[in-house]
């Protein structure tokens, strides 16, 4: 992968990860002026509900953001964009679909066929 490629990746992952961040503020500051004494239960239980998605939404996020800060790393130290199993280069449809792949297409297929074998036993 040349400079260039490189240069656009972690653009591309630090404009994702601030998105999150982003949006995760909107969230807190949503869920903060959200009143939780709604005199209707209904009401209520719906907001409660509301609010309890939006939150395991953010902690996948939270967990996405890891990945993406894993994936900078890796341009940092030259290791982005070759699979962790094969030390293949990953292709650059496949970054692109997918910035914080770790695994060529193959490997991930693979991955999931064994995952898949051992899931159903």
């Amino acid at each position: 992968m040349n400079e260039r490629q490189q240069a656009y990746f972690r653009k591309k992952l630090l404009d994702w990860k601030s998105e999150i961040l982003s949006q995760s503020k909107l969230t807190i500051e949503q869920m903060q002026t959200d009143s939780l004494h709604l005199a209707d239960p209904a009401d209520r239980a719906s907001s409660e509900t509301d609010h309890s998605l939006e939150l395991r939404t953010r902690d996948r996020q939270r967990k996405l953001i890891s990945k993406i800060d894993s994936a900078i790393r890796r341009i940092d130290n030259g290791e982005y964009g070759y699979c962790e199993e094969t030390g293949e280069p990953i292709g650059l449809r496949r970054l692109e679909a997918r910035p914080t792949a770790t695994l060529s297409l193959e490997a991930q297929e693979q991955h999931e066929r064994r995952e898949k074998v051992h899931r159903d036993d």
